[in-house]
């Protein structure tokens, strides 16, 4: 356990476990850090983890490498608040932050304070709907979207022709919504190309607001259900994701729990006598 100070005046406690590092935060300070580093006019990456992710960073180094990049890393997934619980960190459910919940209180923010919002994501039609769609539940929200369907080659002419865009646009905020690994290679491939904005790995965020992918009941959240219903809507695309790829983390879990228990009968030992 740490304690990190990200750009003042948030402060929020780093944990390690099952093999990563997470910052215990709240919609609230999630928010708070946003406007604090949209203040200070400088890049900052803030990303999440969930059992995905984990899976993700175990297996891949451009992953793992992008992760080393980043400034925040709040939790989104409730197993992993479980994990955490199981391992003796003082994680609550407050700390689990997904888009479906955040993105209202973060774009609330960016109206009242005159963020301009850049969403990279998602196919044109959607990316625009769900454009269209957050703008009318923030009136003055200066939020536009462009479609990620491109060929991400550094050098290439598509690449290139988004990260003009991008400049043009002059974001404080840049949400990549590209999906588990392809956004977060692509921020590590091309952030010396990118704005001083913040840096958001949003995954499915727009198409949530637009419509494309129905939103879990929030209920869902809490007990750990929240798979289930994401699994149903979209089988084909997320079966590995939450049947397969789990029982690799698992293993990671047992492994923690067994050591911690060891460790903390040892500190009990060494106190008593």
């Amino acid at each position: 356990m740490s304690t990190v100070a990200f750009v003042e005046p948030a402060i929020v406690r780093a944990y390690r476990l099952l093999g990563v590092l997470v910052h215990a935060l709240s919609i609230d300070s999630l928010t708070k850090a946003v406007a604090t580093a949209v203040r200070a006019g400088e890049a900052r990456i803030i990303t999440n983890h969930n059992l995905h992710s984990i899976y993700l960073h175990q297996h891949d180094e451009k992953v793992r490498a992008f992760y080393r990049r980043a400034h925040l890393v709040h939790v989104d997934g409730m197993s992993v608040i479980v994990a955490g619980r199981l391992l003796g960190l003082p994680l609550r459910r407050e700390h689990r932050v997904t888009y479906v919940d955040w993105i209202d209180p973060l774009l609330e923010a960016a109206a009242r304070q005159g963020w301009r919002v850049l969403f990279l994501g998602e196919e044109a039609e959607v990316a625009q709907r769900g454009a269209a769609a957050l703008r009318q539940r923030h009136p003055g929200l200066v939020f536009e979207a462009l479609q990620g369907y491109f060929d991400p080659t550094t050098d290439g002419d598509e690449n290139q022709a988004v990260l003009r865009r991008i400049q043009e646009f002059a974001p404080d905020v840049l949400m990549v919504g590209m999906g588990m690994p392809r956004q977060e290679h692509w921020i590590h491939d091309n952030l010396a190309a990118l704005p001083r904005c913040v840096l958001l790995t949003a995954g499915a965020a727009v198409a949530y607001a637009a419509g494309r992918v129905p939103t879990p009941p929030r209920w869902a959240g809490a007990f750990c259900l929240e798979w289930a219903f994401r699994l149903v809507a979209e089988p084909r695309r997320l079966w590995r994701r939450y049947l397969l790829e789990p029982w690799s983390v698992l293993r990671i879990l047992g492994h923690d729990v067994i050591v911690g228990t060891r460790r903390r009968i040892r500190e009990r030992a060494r106190r008593s006598g």
